[in-house]
C-alpha cells in the first residue's frame, strides 16, 4: 500500500490557475511527468506536472482537511467525462490517475479514484474516506462518489462530480448507497452514513486489478484522444 501512495499524488493544474508559488517536484514527480510526456503527449504532461504541484503545495501550504477535499475536488472535476466503451474500449475500467490525467477524463469511478488518492497523499487518513458505489436516481443509473468521515460516527460528505458542492450525504437523496471500501475493508451500506462491515476490499476484482497497475511502465492508451 505504502508503494502505491508513493506512486499516485495530487494535481497542480489548480495551483497553476491560481498563481500559487511553485513547490519543488520529487524525482518520482519528475518520472511520472515524463513518462506521461512519451505516452500521452504534452496536454497529458501539463495535467500531470499541475496534479503534482497541487499535492506539493497542500502539504507544504498545511491546509485544513476541508480546504483539501475542496481543491481537489474542483480540480479534478474540470476533467471531462467520457464513458468507458468509448475511452478504453471496454465496459468497465478503472483507470489509474495517470491514465485518468493522461486521456484528459473518464467516467465517474475515475473521478473517485483519482480524488482517493489524491487526498491520501495529501495526509487524509485512509479511515476517513470510502469509494462509494450508489445509484444516481435522478439518472437512473450507477455511479461512484468520494465520502469523507470527520469522524467515525459522522454523516460524511459527498465529494461526487456530478455536483460540485460538497455536501453532507444527508442532503444527497438523489444517491442510493450500495456498497462502500478503502484500502482494507469493504461495506455494504444500509443508509447514508457507516453501513455494515462486509470483509476485505480485496473481495473488489476491479480494485484489485487496478492496484497492479500503478506502475508508470504499465500505462494504457486511450481508444481516443480527447485533446484533439
Amino acid at each position: 500500500m505504502r508503494r502505491l501512495l508513493s506512486l499516485l499524488a495530487g494535481l497542480a493544474w489548480l495551483g497553476l490557475v491560481l498563481g500559487l508559488p511553485a513547490q519543488s517536484l520529487l524525482r518520482e514527480d519528475e518520472n511520472m511527468i515524463a513518462a506521461v510526456r512519451q505516452f500521452y503527449g504534452e496536454p497529458a504532461t501539463t495535467r500531470t506536472q499541475a496534479w503534482r504541484q497541487l499535492v506539493r503545495e497542500g502539504q507544504a501550504a498545511g491546509w485544513s482537511e476541508r480546504e483539501r477535499l475542496s481543491r481537489v475536488n474542483i480540480f479534478f472535476n474540470r476533467l471531462h467525462f467520457i464513458d468507458d466503451i468509448k475511452l478504453w474500449g471496454k465496459e468497465d475500467y478503472w483507470a489509474t490517475p495517470l491514465e485518468f490525467l493522461g486521456a484528459g477524463g473518464g467516467d465517474c469511478e475515475d473521478f473517485s479514484i483519482a480524488k482517493y488518492f489524491t487526498l491520501l497523499e495529501l495526509g487524509i487518513d485512509d479511515s476517513k474516506l470510502r469509494l462509494v458505489y450508489v445509484k444516481a436516481l435522478r439518472l437512473n443509473q450507477f455511479h461512484m462518489v468520494v465520502a469523507y468521515y470527520p469522524t467515525p460516527s459522522s454523516v460524511p460528505f459527498i465529494l461526487d462530480n456530478l455536483e460540485g458542492t460538497i455536501r453532507p450525504a444527508t442532503e444527497r437523496r438523489d444517491l442510493e448507497p450500495i456498497y462502500s471500501f478503502n484500502g482494507q475493508h469493504l461495506w455494504l451500506m444500509r443508509e447514508r452514513g457507516q453501513g455494515e462491515l462486509a470483509g476485505q476490499a480485496s473481495r473488489l476484482s476491479l480494485w484489485n486489478d487496478l492496484r497492479g497497475r500503478v506502475d508508470v511502465k504499465r500505462l494504457q492508451r486511450p481508444k481516443i484522444n480527447l485533446d484533439r
